[in-house]
């Protein structure tokens, strides 16, 4: 605000006058220009003239700003103020009791070691050596802060979060690390909750820093990468055979979260493999020292919206933005070409292949089935599953004449979405692998601009991909990106999980339909995630229309819709039930049946349990982020999901805290899906 001040002292400030005969005679001769702002005196050809205020001052166009401005920050504090005050003076505005509070007054204490593990991008990471224009911040957040260095210096800050584009590792000069402790994760931003109101409810019922851990790791590099260079494997594990230790040998109940559920995932499987690929655990470790996994936001098996970020850079939000103003992200003037910047940088990421979809079309579908076919699009009127019967199914696949092909994740073209199999073409790989060796970028941003653009057109024939064929669209748009990731990370279903290849490669251990669970019978799993919100499933894309060395070629479509009003096809993307980022059919499918029981992925027989959260968003900004939340990140703020998370810690099972809570359509889609178990 005072930077606001002394700038609007400024714009008052008289022109400084030379007294001079000579630019005296200047300034008369001068025409006067008029300007509705900053003239000082009203002409008649001025638009808007000024207005003189009492006391002989003007009112000019700065003030109006000036004015704005101080509105807005005067409704922000009173707003504040509210949001602490009224809950405590007013009736009916009291906030509600916390869960750790009502458990504490239970009698429930502290009993297991909790350790936290976060996801992709909630992470802060810091600077430990840098190029010359970040001199003056080492050991200070990158990400995961106030990010006031987009700002000032936006191409020197995403120099630094880049990795090498050929080892997946540091570039030279550059050493960015994860920011340790419990304040690596609990809040992303100034006031914007990751963790921390699970940490403080958990603080209220005895926790501390002997029994609360958070794995901070570098969520950009490949999971076997963070072993590699930071040994963050091997500090989870000397961490949890501590903390079993120093709390009465309390087994541990881990927490992750999003992408941190594949990456436990992966230790699960590296802690039992001998070193030097592994931990050296033996078979035994996690039967001895954990007591339950309780995956919050799981992505099992994939997230759809990682192809359209690898592809173009692009999710729904990223496509109407650009849809409202292009100019803005577009736009050469100043280098700010945003989003070829971005996903030059998060090609660097491998991590990010990790979410890639696993299961190829048994999972997912192909391009004329989907296990959420006769989805519900309106999510609202959807009947809650007690009170559903047969004849809902009926009338709702009467209703869609032609339902939606979800398998079909990227068609180009609505016609390409809707047309029968038999009338699409194929991706030919062999024609992706011609390369313009002519190209007329004097800098390469993306990959793009190594390809043919004859083999761009191609792609782009009225064709779509599936699951499976997408991975092929991938290999041929960013080829050394694919082979890179690939070789730590896969992505389809095995054969025999008896072939030596699954235990001693780690590129599988992160893929649930890879590996095997541990011998661990007693060890339970957990899948908690929200429902109820519109969810990325599939996209329709368009060439762009920039022909431009440096552009990317593809765009999501925001101009094609369903033909109803109530169709999944919004915007160029096809929307599915889930928690805005995670489908339920990643988040749900392998506890309601791939480890449900004694099957090849759970051969010891631990005990699976779905526990879903209806997403109910705040009945007024007083709630915040809302106390029932289902969204990705903001169900960590869930009281229901706080305090079965809780209840565990403190010792009860999954059946003591309720079993299976499912409110979506994940048994019937599980149902549909024909996996050798």
């Amino acid at each position: 605000m005072g930077s606001i001040l002394r700038f609007r002292k400024l714009s008052y400030l008289a022109p400084v006058k030379l007294h001079t005969e000579k630019k005296v005679e200047q300034e008369k001769k001068a025409v006067d220009v008029p300007n509705p702002c900053f003239s000082p005196e009203p002409t008649k050809r001025a638009l808007a003239p000024t207005v003189r205020r009492s006391g002989g001052k003007e009112w000019r166009c700065m003030d109006n700003c000036c004015w704005m401005i101080g509105f807005l920050c005067t409704t922000w504090w009173l707003c504040l103020f509210l949001f602490n005050c009224l809950p405590a003076t007013l009736p009916g505005f009291q906030a509600p009791e916390s869960p750790g509070v009502r458990l504490k007054r239970e009698g429930i204490t502290a009993l297991h070691p909790v350790v936290m593990v976060p996801g992709i991008v909630t992470g802060g990471l810091e600077l430990w050596e840098g190029k010359p224009c970040a001199e003056d911040l080492f050991r200070k957040r990158l990400w995961g802060g106030g990010f006031t260095e987009i700002i000032r210096r936006p191409l020197c800050w995403l120099e630094h979060l880049s990795l090498d584009n050929e080892t997946g590792l540091d570039p030279p000069g550059i050493r960015v690390r994860a920011v340790p402790g419990l304040v690596a994760a609990d809040y992303f931003g100034p006031g914007y909750f990751v963790w921390a109101v699970l940490i403080e409810n958990l603080a209220k019922i005895g926790y501390e820093g002997k029994n609360l851990y958070m794995a901070a790791y570098d969520w950009r590099l490949s999971f076997q990468n963070t072993e590699i260079r930071d040994q963050a494997l091997s500090r989870l594990k000397s961490k949890i055979e501590l903390m079993y230790v120093i709390n009465g040998y309390k087994k541990v109940v881990v927490v992750p979260h999003s992408m941190g559920v594949v990456y436990f995932l992966h230790f699960l499987k590296w802690v039992e493999t001998p070193p030097p690929v592994g931990g050296g655990g033996g078979s035994g470790w996690c039967s001895k020292h954990i007591k339950a996994v309780m995956n919050i936001g799981p992505t099992f098996l994939g997230v759809p919206k990682t192809v359209s970020n690898l592809f173009s850079g692009e999710a729904k939000d990223v496509a109407f933005l650009r849809a409202m103003d292009p100019g803005v992200l577009d736009s050469e003037m100043l280098g700010l070409q945003t989003v070829e910047h971005l996903l030059r940088a998060g090609r660097t990421w491998d991590s990010i292949v990790s979410l890639l979809p696993k299961g190829g079309e048994t999972i997912w579908g192909n391009l004329d089935w989907s296990p959420e076919e006769n989805h519900a699009c309106d999510l609202s009127k959807r009947k809650p599953l007690g009170e559903r019967n047969s004849t809902d199914g009926n009338a709702k696949r009467s209703a869609l004449k032609e339902p939606v092909k979800y398998g079909r994740m990227i068609s180009f073209g609505k016609a390409a979405a809707e047309l029968p199999s038999s009338l699409l073409p194929s991706l030919d790989p062999k024609t992706t692998t011609k390369k313009n060796s002519t190209s007329s970028c004097s800098e390469v941003r993306t990959e793009y601009d190594e390809m043919n653009r004859e083999i761009i057109g191609k792609i782009a024939e009225n064709k779509a991909y599936t699951a499976r064929t997408v991975l092929d669209l991938l290999r041929a748009v960013a080829p050394k990106m694919m082979k890179r990731a690939e070789a730590h990370f896969s992505h389809g279903i095995a054969d025999n999980l008896d072939d030596p290849k699954y235990t001693q490669h780690y590129k599988y251990w992160s893929n649930p339909l890879e590996t095997k669970l541990p011998d661990a019978p007693d060890m339970e799993i957990y899948c908690l995630y929200g429902i109820g919100i519109p969810t990325e499933r599939s996209y329709v894309y368009k060439q762009s229309p920039s022909s431009r060395c440096k552009s990317i070629p593809f765009r999501i479509d925001t101009s094609v819709n369903g033909d109803r009003g109530e169709s999944c096809l919004r915007g160029g993307v096809s929307f599915v039930d889930g928690d805005e980022s995670v489908p339920v059919l990643s988040a749900g499918f392998m506890c309601a049946k791939g480890w449900r029981g004694r099957t090849r992925f759970n051969p010891s027989g631990a005990s699976t349990y779905v526990r879903e959260y209806r997403h109910k968003p705040p009945a007024s900004l007083l709630e915040g982020r809302g106390a029932e939340s289902g969204a990705h990140v903001d169900i960590m703020g869930n009281v229901g999901l706080i305090e079965d998370v809780m209840r565990v810690a403190a010792g009860a099972t999954g059946l003591g805290i309720g079993g299976d809570r499912v409110h979506s359509d994940i048994v019937r889609m599980s149902d549909r899906i024909n996996i050798r178990l």
